[in-house]
């Protein structure tokens, strides 16, 4: 029996080569190839680092097969293009060619596309473009345009800070491949504007202080180095876990945070234990957003969190063990949409001792029923109190009811529209948020005008009665 069936198998493609053989090739200029897409853009790469790989599918739709005598690069090496053609890489050694190319009728190549671009000297991304040429043995020539934007970057392997540092964008974006590390007494300043793009093993070591002083219209922004996509319809830079994130170590004081979108890592923002009589950290105005691992974790540190946004993550939004907290006007909203094990938004507990937590004017929700998770170590100091929040949580009605004041308790019918009750755009399948108030938000009106900010994470003014969250409707 298996013979048999062998011997069929080797019949069939003994046939299948009398078919290839038979093949007539037209060198009618009717007959011409069909592509998968009219231009190949690549996404936006930094000049000189090779960007990620790309493909499109040469069909031949006509009732003869089709010779190429040769597929090439238009511009040869110059623009930075590197074509594979059915396994032949077109290089200097071929002429950045490929010969005699055939499609049989009916037959299908895939064509894979990268590029490497030269230094542009420009401060803006500038579009590169080559034509892929496919010369038919009719004479026919069609061109097939790449392009790609090439943007010129401040290359820093490593950063190094022993003495009072401020480094700022120059019109360029800065990349950086190992890490920053602020020494123990020195101070790294970043300026207004400043967008710093680190690779997946990169983040910012803090033994000394850190200075990020953005304004309403021009943020600092912190993010991973990745520019290209992951499908057509998301960007790496909506993938959590991209960069390492911020860490604050035990003698590191007094740093400050403003208006600053920190997004993409794996743990945004980390402190570590230190002296709580001493401010560790203040953040104002900022963006936490899309992590792998914590948004904030504090552990047993003074901290102070003003018209914040903080979402989708991982583990715990917020997380504070023990030490200080001041957190005031702040958006804290749990839709992690990579993993359904996803921590609760708001995590506090007292495995050191908390000697004072106070949320005001803050929005913690998220899809599960309960966002809030508090948990108390015996005979260490537990001392909180919420006031003037919008919380996603069972309405408290034990005797910790004392430390819940004006708080609107959400419904936990729903929980698939609980975001977009609130906000502007919850859009989980293309994973877009936009953190903006929506028209029925329960949040609209309901802060404290004696406790709230005067300004929102933007900088525009609570006129009024002031809502709960980082953004005023």
């Amino acid at each position: 029996m298996n013979r048999y069936i062998t011997f069929i198998l080797l019949a069939l493609g003994l046939l299948l080569l009398s078919c290839n053989d038979d093949e007539k090739f037209s060198t009618s200029t009717a007959d011409k190839l069909t592509f998968s897409s009219d231009i190949i853009s690549l996404d936006t790469v930094f000049s000189t680092i090779p960007s990620s790989t790309k493909s499109f599918w040469v069909y031949n739709n006509n009732h003869e097969g089709i010779k190429c005598n040769s597929v090439r690069l238009e511009s040869g090496n110059q623009t930075g293009f590197r074509v594979n053609v059915n396994g032949l890489y077109l290089n200097s050694t071929n002429g950045y060619r490929a010969n005699d190319v055939m499609l049989y009728h009916g037959d299908s190549l895939r064509v894979f596309v990268e590029i490497t671009s030269p230094v542009n000297g420009e401060s803006l991304p500038k579009i590169i473009s080559d034509n892929l040429i496919f010369e038919l043995q009719s004479g026919v020539e069609q061109k097939l345009k790449l392009q790609a934007w090439s943007w010129d970057a401040t290359k820093i392997s490593s950063l190094h800070v022993y003495n009072d540092t401020t480094i700022g964008s120059g019109g360029k974006p800065i990349l950086i491949s190992d890490g920053i590390r602020i020494a123990e007494g020195a101070v790294l300043n970043i300026a207004a504007g400043t967008t710093l793009y680190f690779d997946s093993n990169a983040g910012i070591d803090v033994y000394g202080r850190l200075n990020i002083v953005g304004s309403s219209n021009n943020n600092v922004v912190i993010r991973g180095s990745r520019l290209d996509r992951m499908f057509s319809y998301l960007p790496y830079d909506r993938m959590s876990g991209q960069w390492k994130g911020i860490h604050f170590y035990e003698s590191s004081y007094n740093n400050s945070i403003k208006y600053c979108d920190i997004h993409s890592a794996y743990n945004g923002i980390v402190c570590d234990s230190s002296d709580i009589d001493k401010t560790k950290l203040s953040i104002e105005e900022s963006t936490i957003h899309n992590c792998q691992g914590f948004g904030l974790q504090s552990v047993n540190s003074n901290i102070v969190v003003l018209n914040s946004q903080i979402t989708n993550t991982l583990n715990n939004c917020i997380y504070i063990d023990g030490g200080n907290a001041l957190i005031n006007a702040c958006t804290v909203a749990q839709f992690y949409p990579f993993d359904s094990n996803r921590g609760s938004a708001f995590r506090f507990l007292s495995k050191h001792p908390l000697k004072s937590m106070s949320v005001l004017n803050s929005i913690i929700t998220g899809y599960a029923d309960d966002q809030l998770d508090g948990l108390k170590s015996e005979n260490n100091a537990f001392n909180y109190d919420f006031n003037h929040c919008v919380i996603r949580t069972p309405v408290v009605t034990t005797s910790d009811s004392i430390y819940f004041k004006n708080i609107i308790y959400e419904s936990t019918v729903n929980a698939e529209t609980v975001g977009k009750n609130h906000f502007h755009i919850i859009d989980a399948d293309n994973q877009y948020y936009d953190f903006h108030l929506a028209d029925k938000s329960a949040a609209i009106d309901k802060a404290d005008k004696v406790t709230a900010p005067t300004l929102d994470r933007n900088g525009k003014s609570r006129i009024g009665i002031p809502d709960v969250g980082a953004y005023e409707y």
